[in-house]
């Protein structure tokens, strides 16, 4: 699936996203109709590679939510000067005693500088994390997008996908974005 997305594979048009887009479709229902087929022959990959592909789900599980969380307290420090637990809170739809947790953590990590009752800010650490997340975000929406997904739901999806997509993706998606907006 990947060396349809690799921008050297094919020169695409505004008519041929349409078609590349349909093949993927076909593709992904390809592969969900045969997890259900008890006649399809399904051969196992090699145990170590599946371990490794899940090893970098659960890795991506463990840094999005300080990503989400470094990419809000830089927006809100960029509109307000500051960032407070009460609207990371509101933002985030948690409570406060969630958002005290995750930013007791952050602080761990080296990702925020806190005091009680005071402003977050980002420690430099931080201000990098969030740069990257909010690079990806801009990609995934733009590529959902420019395949006809509508804002709103460009805008909902690009949360999840953003945290699980490698470098090599990002490229290729935002190489694709670029023929598809031509």
């Amino acid at each position: 699936m990947l060396a349809l997305l690799h921008p050297g594979f094919f020169q695409v048009s505004k008519g041929k996203a349409e078609l590349i887009l349909d093949e993927w479709r076909k593709v992904i229902f390809k592969s969900m109709t045969s997890v259900t087929d008890p006649e399809a022959n399904i051969e196992l990959e090699d145990a170590e590679q599946q371990a490794a592909k899940f090893e970098r789900v659960r890795e991506a599980h463990k840094t999005e939510v300080a990503e989400d969380y470094v990419e809000l307290i830089d927006d809100l420090i960029n509109a307000n000067g500051e960032a407070r637990v009460v609207e990371l809170s509101e933002r985030m739809g948690v409570s406060h005693a969630t958002v005290n947790k995750i930013i007791q953590r952050l602080q761990r990590e080296g990702l925020v500088i806190s005091k009680p009752y005071r402003s977050i800010f980002l420690t430099d650490q931080g201000r990098a994390l969030a740069l990257a997340a909010r690079r990806r975000h801009e990609i995934v929406v733009r590529f959902l997008k420019a395949a006809g997904v509508s804002d709103a739901t460009a805008e909902i999806d690009a949360e999840g996908v953003e945290h699980h997509v490698s470098e090599e993706t990002l490229e290729c998606l935002s190489a694709l974005t670029l023929k598809i907006e031509k």
